[in-house]
């Protein structure tokens, strides 16, 4: 199975493609989104040489089973998933804020911590926490999205005071996003897994507003498994985790953490074939499901763009 790490199509009514870290996303008519989510794969902002062979779908499919298991919570732009790696949904202005949850102290909220903040995005941490301790509640801290490099850290002050998001909408914001996040924590528990944290897109069409991207995949969320937690956290050991932390802590480990001068490490085929079956794992981890690998066939490009083609049809 090759990796897809680029498409250039030409769809009917095209009127732009944006190339993000990961998706596609091609603007049909300024009324639908045909979202490829591709093979590559990003970390510390930085999008890494190799393709993962199944990651876009194992993304695409995940994203689109929470989009429908929370279609009650908020309204959400997906239509339709004509292909394993495609989602066709509504065209929304996206909010220029990443509305992130955090159930646990963990990843860079960690890293902030130990470094001795005490506060994060205008929320105040509790002395005297652990690395992967859980907060007494949830709490949100939402970053800038950038376009391009690293987005950043921002209070819910200042997204109100300097009008990126108005009040009235920001709150609508944080609802969804704690009620998102009790959804997929319920979710994970029946699965044996802890949500650990996630972030959540959101954007407007006429007036109202919808979730949109990615839900809840290993790459907008970070997952521990439940059996052991307490254990591990009582001895201060590292949890058994399915996120894309393992691919931030390989490339750490290997000097890499996406600043200037830094050289990636070489990605072999092991470490590539090691990160598709960690994404298969949650895949089957989180749905319960076993991952149906999409048909191996010799020009996937090809299949995409003959099943999207199909779709926009019918629209």
């Amino acid at each position: 199975m090759k990796a897809v790490i680029k498409t250039q199509f030409s769809f009917p009514k095209q009127k732009s493609l944006y190339v993000g870290k990961v998706r596609d996303v091609y603007n049909i008519d300024d009324k639908y989104m045909a979202m490829v989510v591709s093979d590559r794969i990003s970390a510390f902002d930085v999008v890494l040489p190799k393709g993962i062979p199944y990651k876009g779908q194992v993304l695409n499919q995940i994203a689109a089973k929470f989009l429908d298991a929370t279609a009650d919570i908020v309204p959400n732009w997906k239509l339709a998933t004509p292909d394993p790696m495609v989602t066709v949904g509504l065209k929304c202005e996206g909010f220029r804020v990443e509305m992130i949850v955090r159930g646990y102290l963990a990843g860079s909220a960690w890293r902030e911590y130990k470094a001795g903040a005490r506060t994060l995005c205008g929320v105040p941490l509790p002395e005297g926490m652990v690395e992967n301790q859980k907060f007494p509640t949830p709490i949100l801290t939402p970053t800038t999205k950038a376009d391009e490099g690293h987005d950043e850290n921002i209070s819910r002050d200042e997204i109100i005071r300097t009008g990126l998001v108005s009040k009235e909408d920001y709150e609508q914001l944080e609802h969804y996003a704690l009620a998102l996040f009790q959804r997929g924590t319920e979710i994970a528990a029946q699965k044996g897994l802890i949500l650990v944290d996630t972030k959540y897109e959101f954007g407007k069409r006429d007036g109202k507003i919808y979730l949109i991207d990615e839900i809840h995949t290993p790459d907008s969320s970070r997952y521990f498994y439940a059996d052991g937690y307490e254990e591990r956290l009582a001895k201060g050991e590292h949890q058994r985790q399915l996120s894309k932390e393992f691919v931030r802590e390989w490339l750490m480990a290997n000097g890499f953490q996406g600043k200037t001068g830094q050289q990636i490490p070489e990605m072999t085929d092991d470490i590539v074939n090691s990160i598709t079956d960690r994404y298969i794992e949650l895949y089957e981890h989180i749905t319960g499901e076993t991952f149906q690998k999409a048909e191996d066939c010799a020009d996937i490009v090809g299949r995409i763009e003959k099943n999207v083609t199909e779709c926009l049809k019918n629209l």
